[in-house]
């Protein structure tokens, strides 16, 4: 969606249009802090987006990550019908060796000096007992380990909606919601994949799995015995039998090298930004695999903290992340209609609800001024009539 214009138009982070509200650059030389936070819109209400604290090869790899990341929060928050706008931030630093309390609060002041504009939360690299620090500085801020919502819920809410989008497409595929002796493939064993492989257990899936650390597969393997550990990303994508590859790890998972490799039928994953570029999902349809948006249906997360914000219980949640399955069904189905693939069906419908958004504000700003005006007229008249 390009939401720039000829007049406002930064070209300082590439050639192609930029479309965020916001962008900012950060550093505390007390803490070593370095992180960016995007505001992509702002047009559905506050940007929601968690911080990701990770040990980045360049900055440029940084601001580009969170370019992405904070826009896809917005057509995130959009599909889910949320009133939320999409940001997020990143913190360049390995989690394991450099977050620290002066780390974490210096970026709360940083994104508390935004006044509400961005609301955060966890993400990969940081966590509930994070965000309890962050929150000392900054009121905008979510996925805390207290209440009833408790940011514990948070990742199995993403899993949940990840099920639910993948039972859509194996009816739009393969004419029925069972996953029951269905392969899936897993790669990525973190706060949401492994909830996923429980899941996926239960649902009588034969499920594969890899991860880049062998911590979390002994502790999947051991809580699921029949559950088959593939040697790395490349010998899942390719197993025999494989049904849908779930990919929830980084982004980027979907690339040039992977696409031929894809044995399975369906692609329907938990990780942000899965196509390392626009045109892979073409190249996917071409090879007959169907690709679900993923900011379709990883968005149980998001709905999660944002009835934590609007102090809403647990079971409208759990109501609200299964309508993932309807949001899906309805996103395949009008790409199937349309011809065209379903990341540019979902794209459009996200696309009309933002500029909805775009435009009640505007209208509600226009009216706000003329009531000002209006105010104003009548006391200057009010004054001529004292004269």
């Amino acid at each position: 969606m390009d939401m720039s214009t000829d007049r406002a138009r930064f070209t300082a982070f590439g050639p192609e249009p930029f479309e965020h509200e916001q962008v900012l650059l950060c550093q505390d030389a007390a803490s070593g802090l370095k992180c960016v936070i995007a505001i992509h819109s702002t047009a559905l209400g506050p940007a929601l987006g968690g911080v990701r604290c990770h040990a980045y090869a360049a900055d440029e790899e940084a601001v580009a990550d969170v370019l992405n990341l904070s826009r896809g929060m917005s057509y995130k928050n959009a599909m889910a019908g949320l009133d939320f706008g999409g940001g997020k931030a990143v913190i360049i630093a390995d989690p394991a060796r450099d977050k620290s309390e002066e780390l974490l609060l210096a970026f709360g002041r940083f994104a508390a000096s935004l006044g509400g504009r961005y609301t955060t939360g966890c993400d990969l690299g940081t966590d509930a007992a994070d965000m309890e620090v962050v929150a000392r500085v900054c009121p905008w801020t979510l996925s805390r380990p207290t209440g009833e919502n408790r940011t514990s819920h948070t990742s199995s809410f993403t899993a949940r909606g990840v099920l639910e989008g993948m039972r859509a497409a194996a009816l739009h595929r393969w004419g029925t919601t069972s996953l029951r002796g269905r392969t899936v493939g897993v790669v990525g064993l973190g706060k949401v994949g492994a909830p996923l492989v429980e899941l996926l257990t239960c649902a009588g899936a034969e499920v594969l799995v890899t991860d880049v650390l062998e911590e979390p597969v002994r502790r999947v393997t051991a809580k699921f015995p029949r559950v088959v550990v593939m040697r790395d990303a490349e010998a899942l994508v390719q197993a025999d039998g494989l049904d849908i590859y779930a990919p929830c790890a980084l982004s980027g998972a979907l690339d040039d090298a992977v696409v031929p490799l894809i044995a399975a039928e369906v692609v329907c994953g938990a990780a942000n930004n899965q196509l390392a570029r626009p045109d892979v999902e073409q190249r996917l349809a071409e090879r007959g695999v169907l690709y679900v948006p993923d900011y379709v249906v990883n968005a149980g997360g998001a709905i999660h903290v944002a009835a934590e914000a609007a102090g809403h219980p647990l079971d409208r949640v759990a109501v609200d992340v299964r309508r993932i399955f309807d949001t899906t069904l309805t996103v395949l189905r009008h790409a199937e209609s349309e011809g065209i693939l379903p990341g540019a069906a979902a794209d459009r419908i996200a696309e009309r609800r933002i500029a909805a958004g775009a435009g009640n504000r505007a209208t509600a700003t226009v009216a706000s001024g003329d009531r000002a005006a209006t105010v104003a007229t009548g006391s200057r008249a009010a004054e001529e009539v004292g004269r």
